[in-house]
């Protein structure tokens, strides 16, 4: 399930970066989740069922449903670099959803294997969202940053931790594939070695 290097024309700015995602869905629009009835709710219902272990939803996290990325107020501050990198991630998540279809992408997210603590659906769609959070990382900030511990950590910990419902509790399987998407990045000639 490993995704594609989208090296072709990969953008370096922001506004670069949302075009060729328009380019590729007409419909793809950015709304910011403060504003949003939805987004308040979900935030809400996470913050239940994960006993307030994801608080953070509706002010750090973006999230893409169907052609629609909702972002937190962080983003009107976030560097320009840093908006690429998050916005090259939700792009896989779209070609999911076009891959899929809406339905499938939902049930495959939010079902198997459990919706907590064991969503083995949620945590294949991230890892590949993921591997181009870390090659756009390298590209932008050098390999050095993906290799950064606390880097390392804080990605390791949305798999493992309440961020995302626990969906991989198997500490050593998701540092395993951070290991292996780094040294794939490293054999590939990334920047910052």
């Amino acid at each position: 399930m490993r995704s594609e290097p989208d090296t072709v024309g990969v953008p370096i700015r922001a506004e670069d970066c949302i075009e060729q995602i328009r380019h590729e869905f007409p419909g793809f629009r950015i709304v910011p989740k403060a504003q949003d009835r939805v987004s308040r709710a979900i935030d809400a219902a996470l913050k239940i069922v994960t006993l307030g272990g994801q608080r953070h939803y509706l002010t750090q996290y973006h999230t893409v449903i169907g052609y629609t990325l909702y972002v937190p107020e962080s983003w009107e501050t976030a560097t320009d670099i840093d908006r690429v990198i998050l916005l090259r991630h939700e792009r896989v998540h779209l070609r999911q959803r076009q891959r899929y279809g809406f339905a499938l992408m939902a049930f495959l997210y939010l079902v198997p294997f459990f919706p907590l603590g064991l969503a083995y659906g949620r945590a294949r769609l991230e890892w590949e969202a993921y591997d181009e959070t870390l090659r756009a990382t390298a590209e932008h900030y050098g390999l050095a940053a993906v290799k950064a511990k606390d880097f390392r950590e804080r990605i390791i910990r949305r798999f493992t931790g309440p961020d995302y419902g626990w969906m991989w509790p198997f500490r050593a399987t998701v540092e395993g594939w951070y290991d292996r998407a780094v040294s794939e990045l490293q054999h590939a000639g990334s920047p910052g070695e």
